[in-house]
């Protein structure tokens, strides 16, 4: 074994699978990219973040609302990726920086919007990098907050985060709403309004996107076999390992 940081986890693990989610169904598409275009309406002034932006999808979305946005991410592969797919659709607005999300090398108070989507479970440190997206937005800006959410439960959160990381050993946590509420709070952000989803994850399309080895997906497979008829009902576990998680957006205005 060779010692790495959770930062060379994160990047090898995403660095060689940047095309996979930039066209991953799951990742382009959803109620929630569509309820944040709602909700940020068009800015023609605006300055946007995607923090941790991996596929760019929720830069894509805002590219077109607003004057620029900075599409944020560990990975300098998912980076290049997006720049390379923003200038393809013509978004001249795209500007990429790399980093940690505890560690955001921008200005204080520097975006009306703050934003990210399916990448908060992977920090090393969820309130640091919080309290980064608190300090580079504006008073009484929007901060929009999208990711899967686990279970109140202690059975169901034990099982996902299970699955999670037996997939992908640069998981950290899915928080539950709840969770969210209170890491929010303390970070300095109201939240405005909170809408859950289920989205439906294909069991060879969500194997294949992190290529896990084959014990661990043996693994993953055992334990959904073997899980109680309470976790088979609420993950909606399909004979072929499909099954549905709960995702969540919240957004929020700065204090």
């Amino acid at each position: 074994m060779t010692s790495q940081t959770h930062a060379n986890v994160v990047a090898r693990q995403f660095g060689p699978r940047a095309h996979a989610y930039l066209n991953s169904a799951v990742h382009a598409l959803g109620q929630d990219l569509d309820m944040m275009e709602e909700r940020v309406g068009h800015r023609p002034e605006a300055i946007a973040l995607d923090m941790g932006c991996g596929g760019g999808h929720v830069t894509f979305r805002l590219a077109p609302r607003t004057k620029k946005v900075v599409a944020y991410d560990l990975s300098p592969d998912m980076l290049a990726t997006v720049k390379e797919e923003a200038l393809r659709r013509g978004f001249q607005n795209v500007v990429t920086k790399q980093g940690a999300a505890e560690g955001l090398p921008c200005p204080s108070e520097a975006f009306d919007v703050v934003a990210t989507r399916f990448s908060t479970h992977h920090w090393r440190d969820l309130p640091a990098g919080l309290a980064q997206m608190h300090r580079v937005l504006k008073s009484g800006g929007m901060a929009i907050f999208m990711d899967t959410v686990s279970p109140a439960d202690p059975l169901f959160d034990t099982w996902l985060q299970s699955l999670e990381l037996l997939r992908d050993p640069s998981h950290v946590r899915n928080p539950s709403l709840e969770g969210w509420r209170g890491m929010l709070a303390r970070a300095g952000f109201i939240v405005d309004e909170v809408a859950q989803f289920r989205i439906r994850l294909e069991f060879a399309s969500w194997i294949s996107r992190m290529n896990p080895p084959a014990a661990h997906v043996a693994a993953i497979r055992s334990l959904q076999q073997r899980a109680a008829e309470e976790l088979i009902e609420h993950f909606s576990i399909e004979a072929d390992g499909s099954f549905k998680l709960d995702t969540a957006m919240i957004i929020a205005t700065k204090v």
